[in-house]
C-alpha cells in the first residue's frame, strides 16, 4: 500500500533554486519531480540569456547539484570569473536538468495545489492527506500527480511590475503594450538595437536592471547619435542612489550603478525624480507621453522599458493555507528581515525552513518567489534555502535548522521605502530590479574598472539576485 511518505516531492520550476532542490532531495534519497511550465530547464534564465550577473561562478552553483553533477565529468568553470544568463543555462542548469533526467517533466504548468480531497476551508484529517498538484500538459492535456510535500520554486519572472506608481498599470499602459517592454533589451541583437538606436526612451525603476538598461542605452548612444534615456524615479537622487559602489562586497553589483550614475553624468540620460506615473498617452505620431499624478507631462519618448520589480504568481496556491506577510506576499517569519521599508542590507539574516514555513506543513516557497516583493535575493540564498527544507523534509531537522551561508554586503544600509521628501533625497536603491526605493548610507566611492552588467535576477538586497 502506498503512504504519504512513499510519494514524490512535487517542486514547481525547474530554474537555478528548484532544480538546486531536486539535487538535495536526491541527496537524501527522497524522489523529486520538477513540473517546469517551459519547454526547456531555466526558461526564464534562458530569456535574459544575453545579461550577465554579478555573481560570479563560485556563487551561482550549489554544493548538492555539483555533487550529482560529478560523476558526468562536469566541472565548475573559473570561480572567478561572471557568467551570462546564456552561460549560467548551458553550462551548468541544463546539464543538471539532463542528469535529473525523468525527474523533471517539461512543458507542465502548475495550476493548482491543494490536500487530496480537502479545499482550504476544511479541518478534517487534512494534515494526514497527500498534497494534489493539478497541470497542464504542452498538448494541453490536464493531469495531476500526488505529493507528499510541496516545493514552490516557480520565481517570479513571468508577473512584472506596472507602469503605474500605485502598483496597477498605468491608464493607457496596456493600450501603448506596442512600444512597452518588461525586460532589460538585448541591444546587441541587430533587430532589437533598431527599435531603440537613434530613439528617445524612458526607463522606469532604480534597481540594477534600471541601471543595466542605462548603462546598455549609453553604448549604444555613442555609436548612434540621437539615442537618448529619459530616467524616471519616483524619489529624488542623493548620494548614495546608484549603490554602494566599492563598498560592495560584490564588486561587479557596485561598479553597475556607476556605470548608471556615467550615463547620466555623460549625458546620455536624464534624470525625472520625483514622478509617478499615472498615464501613458499616445500622440498623433504615436510616441508615448507620461503623465505624473502631479500633472506633469514629459516630452515624448519612442519607447518605455519598465523595469518596477516583479512580484509572485499566487492564484494556482489558492487551496493552500499560506502565511503571507500583507505587504510584500513573502513568508510571514521571513518578512521582517527583507522588508525594504526597514533595511536594505546584504547582512539580512540567513534563513530556512523555519522561516519558509506555512500554516499548511509540507508546503514552501523558496527562491525568489519566497521573497514577495521585497528586492532583495541572491542565488546562493536560494540553495541556502533548498538545503534547509529539504532536510526538514527528510525529517534532519538538526541539519534544517542549521545556518550554513555567509551573505556578501552590499555597501548600502537603511531603509528603501523612501520616495518623497527630504528623507529621500538621501536614499540608496538597493541593488536590485525588484524594487524601486532604496535605504540611506554615504555615497559611493569613485567607479572601479567597468564591471560584467548585471542580471536581472542576480541581485543582492542590501540584498536580489533573484537568479531564479
Amino acid at each position: 500500500m502506498t503512504t504519504t511518505a512513499d510519494l514524490p516531492v512535487v517542486v514547481i520550476g525547474a530554474g537555478p533554486t528548484g532544480l538546486a532542490a531536486a539535487a538535495h532531495l536526491v541527496e537524501r534519497g527522497i524522489e523529486p519531480l520538477v513540473l517546469e511550465a517551459g519547454p526547456a530547464a531555466a526558461s526564464s534564465v534562458r530569456d535574459w540569456s544575453h545579461v550577465r550577473l554579478f555573481s560570479t561562478w563560485g556563487e551561482v552553483t550549489d554544493p548538492a547539484a555539483e555533487k550529482l553533477l560529478a560523476p558526468t565529468g562536469w566541472t565548475r568553470p573559473d570561480a572567478t570569473t561572471y557568467p551570462s544568463g546564456g552561460d549560467w543555462a548551458a553550462w551548468y542548469l541544463q546539464p543538471l536538468a539532463d542528469v535529473l533526467g525523468e525527474h523533471v517533466r517539461l512543458g507542465a504548468t502548475v495550476t493548482g495545489v491543494s490536500r487530496a480531497g480537502r479545499d482550504r476551508v476544511v479541518d478534517a484529517e487534512r494534515e494526514t492527506q497527500p498534497f494534489v498538484v493539478h497541470f497542464t500538459t504542452a498538448d494541453g492535456g490536464e493531469e495531476r500527480v500526488f505529493a507528499r510535500a510541496v516545493i514552490d520554486a516557480s520565481g517570479t519572472w513571468t508577473t512584472p511590475g506596472p507602469a503605474g506608481a500605485g502598483g496597477l498599470p498605468a491608464l493607457g499602459e496596456k493600450a501603448a503594450a506596442d512600444r512597452i517592454t518588461y525586460r532589460v533589451p538585448d541591444l546587441k541583437d541587430p533587430i532589437v538595437r533598431d527599435r531603440y538606436a537613434g530613439r528617445r526612451t524612458a526607463v522606469i525603476g532604480s534597481g540594477a536592471s534600471a541601471f543595466t538598461a542605462l548603462a546598455t542605452l549609453a553604448d549604444v548612444a555613442k555609436a548612434e547619435p540621437g539615442t537618448h534615456a529619459v530616467w524616471i524615479l519616483r524619489r529624488s537622487i542623493g548620494g548614495a542612489t546608484f549603490g554602494g559602489g566599492t563598498a560592495d562586497q560584490l564588486p561587479a553589483r557596485g561598479a553597475l550603478g556607476l556605470a548608471a550614475k556615467a550615463a547620466v553624468d555623460n549625458g546620455h540620460a536624464d534624470a525625472v525624480t520625483g514622478f509617478r506615473t499615472e498615464a501613458i498617452e499616445r500622440g498623433e505620431d504615436g510616441r508615448l507621453i507620461l503623465v505624473g499624478e502631479d500633472g506633469r507631462r514629459l516630452d515624448p519618448v519612442d519607447e518605455v522599458i519598465v523595469l518596477t520589480g516583479f512580484r509572485p504568481d499566487l492564484s494556482f496556491l489558492s487551496e493552500i493555507r499560506l502565511g503571507l506577510d500583507e505587504r510584500l506576499q513573502a513568508p510571514t517569519e521571513l518578512a521582517p528581515l527583507i522588508d525594504p521599508n526597514q533595511h536594505s542590507c546584504g547582512t539580512v539574516y540567513p534563513h530556512g525552513h523555519s522561516e519558509l514555513s506555512h500554516p499548511e506543513p509540507g508546503v514552501y516557497l523558496v527562491g525568489m518567489k519566497s521573497y514577495g516583493r521585497a528586492p532583495t535575493f541572491l542565488a546562493m540564498t536560494g540553495y541556502e534555502q533548498a538545503r534547509s527544507v529539504t532536510a526538514a523534509i527528510a525529517g534532519d531537522l538538526e541539519s534544517a535548522d542549521r545556518v550554513e551561508l555567509t551573505l556578501p554586503e552590499t555597501g548600502v544600509c537603511g531603509g528603501a521605502g523612501l520616495f518623497d521628501g527630504r528623507a529621500a533625497d538621501q536614499a540608496v536603491a538597493p541593488a536590485t530590479d525588484q524594487a524601486d526605493g532604496g535605504g540611506c548610507c554615504a555615497a559611493p566611492a569613485p567607479a572601479p574598472a567597468p564591471a560584467p552588467v548585471s542580471s536581472p535576477l542576480d541581485v543582492d538586497g542590501c540584498a536580489v539576485a533573484g537568479e531564479v
